[in-house]
């Protein structure tokens, strides 16, 4: 036999022994419990969410994933501690629509928003609500808007702090409206919408688990939702696209990541479990709740997807100047 022949032929062997082990390996994965990392502090929608597919999760890989909450920086600090962890799929993170985001707010991140990440899929998504008090003369959104520009800088919104995704979606309105409304920070949603419905600021914006209880119960008026598409929990209320600043989207959005380097076989392991858990019917009811839609996009989708979002979101947070410490 040739000598290249022998050679071709024993790395032909190599790469189908690797192959097979690499395929066993994510087959039997896992064999100890997976981490999930949570960027924000315990109860909150994230958190909330991240337990309920763990949930899900233990029934698939046999062993309950391991929840730990690291909150602070806007989810740096999280997301730092996932890029030192070994890319083996024992520890992933469950992201908001604010990672990709990051890096215009802060001056040096410590690492870099895609090549440092292995994306694995959008989980879901959900609008945030414009809210008045009932009693409101501010009917419409484009009532709204006559009234910021006729009287640049006379109207405010509260929202629950800098650099959320409530303080987004109304830089976003400004900027795409051409208006200047006012952002007042909260310490959370629930007090920005108190001081709207106490007549201390005209306008709150919210995500919809603060606000949908309320606008059914008529204390506050919905005049907008920020997705593109109604939402089945609000569904009476329009879009601001509706309104007439086309292509507006501002949704909160959830996702799982993982270190950078981890294996193509190992990524659609997870993948695959993470749809299994969006058919979930106690996951289902948990995004319901949530005003949320399931996604579950492929990892190629979803890293695309955040790309676009730092495009898209990149001119609205340079023109508000928005920066973190």
């Amino acid at each position: 036999m040739p000598v290249f022949s022998r050679i071709f032929r024993g790395l032909f062997a190599v790469a189908v022994l690797s192959l097979t082990a690499a395929s066993a390996h994510a087959q039997s994965f896992p064999t100890k419990p997976v981490r999930i990392l949570v960027p924000y502090a315990a109860g909150g929608a994230v958190d909330v969410l991240a337990r309920t597919l763990g949930q899900s999760l233990s029934k698939t890989w046999g062993q309950q994933p391991v929840i730990e909450n690291r909150p602070g920086a806007g989810g740096v600090i999280a997301s730092q501690a996932l890029t030192q962890s070994a890319p083996d799929g024992y520890t992933l993170i469950l992201v908001a629509s604010g990672h990709p985001l990051n890096q215009f707010f802060y001056p040096k991140l410590p690492y870099d928003t895609f090549k440092d990440f292995t994306a694995i899929s959008e989980i879901a998504y959900s609008p945030l609500a414009i809210v008045v008090s009932k009693d409101s003369p501010i009917k419409t959104l484009g009532d709204l808007l006559t009234t910021a520009r006729a009287k640049p800088g006379s109207l405010s919104y509260g929202m629950s702090g800098n650099g959320t995704s409530a303080h987004l979606a109304g830089q976003m309105l400004n900027h795409m409206a051409k208006v200047k409304i006012q952002s007042i920070p909260y310490k959370g949603g629930a007090p920005a919408l108190t001081a709207v419905i106490a007549g201390e600021i005209p306008i709150s914006v919210n995500p919809l688990p603060e606000v949908v209880g309320q606008i059914e119960g008529n204390v506050v008026r919905a005049l907008a939702v920020t997705t593109t598409q109604r939402s089945k929990a609000l569904p009476d209320v329009p879009t601001i696209a509706e309104a007439g600043i086309a292509d507006y989207d501002a949704a909160v959005w959830w996702g799982v990541l993982g270190p950078a380097g981890m294996a193509p076989d190992i990524v659609a392991r997870i993948h695959a479990d993470l749809a299994a858990a969006l058919k979930d019917p106690v996951v289902l009811t948990a995004l319901e709740k949530m005003g949320a839609t399931p996604v579950g996009s492929s990892p190629s989708d979803f890293d695309a997807f955040m790309r676009a979002e730092a495009k898209k979101w990149e001119p609205v947070l340079k023109e508000a100047d928005i920066k973190m410490q």
